[in-house]
């Protein structure tokens, strides 16, 4: 795997700080997992912080402090469910890697080969991913091999992670495990590479 678009120092340094939202780091982490180079400067990040808090003056904490921790960890959030999905099997070439598969696929379904695609217009498909933070939408996408989305802009970032297939954007080619980093100021119309279903995270 040849992997030539990475995450975004910034974004790397705000994920190693633990200062991202969900959906973010689903994409960062996803795009971690097949890409060594942003692992190692994932780790190094981490390390410099822990250094750094290892230097911090120990401050008291509230007696109740543990437990009202402990507290919040009991919370259970419940994740809307999807509406009217559609069985289409994956492509045998796909493979969803951790922590990714988790959100996509329940306990229940981690050893079955059909994913719930509902239909988005023009031949493409998606599943939207349930985020407990709702900061931002997650989803996964599947493009019809040769064929482009529709022209559109975005009102913030997106991330877009490749999984299967490729897709050009102008002059840009971004192959599995690439990631496409967009903001406001982008107006695109990323294209399918034909023979292959182009399967993307997209945050």
């Amino acid at each position: 795997m040849n992997i030539e678009h990475h995450v975004s120092e910034a974004l790397l340094l705000s994920y190693a700080a633990g200062s991202l939202g969900e959906a973010w780091s689903l994409a960062i982490a996803t795009h971690a997992a097949l890409c060594p180079k942003c692992r190692g400067a994932i780790a190094q990040a981490e390390a410099v912080g822990g250094a750094l808090i290892d230097d911090i003056e120990p401050a008291p904490m509230a007696e109740n402090a543990f437990n009202e921790i402990l507290a919040q960890l009991d919370v259970n959030i419940s994740p809307p469910s999807l509406q009217n999905p559609v069985r289409q099997p994956v492509l045998a070439s796909v493979s969803l890697p951790e922590p990714l598969l988790t959100y996509v696929m329940d306990n229940n379904n981690l050893g079955n080969t059909n994913l719930p695609w509902q239909r988005l217009g023009l031949g493409a498909f998606h599943i939207p991913i349930s985020m407990s933070d709702r900061s931002a939408k997650a989803r996964l996408l599947r493009i019809p091999a040769g064929r482009p989305v529709p022209q559109h802009g975005h009102e913030g970032s997106e991330l877009t992670l490749v999984l299967s297939g490729a897709f050009t954007d102008k002059e840009m080619h971004f192959g599995i495990g690439d990631i496409h980093e967009t903001d406001e100021t982008i107006v695109h119309q990323p294209h399918a590479i034909a023979g292959k279903d182009c399967i993307c995270l997209a945050v």
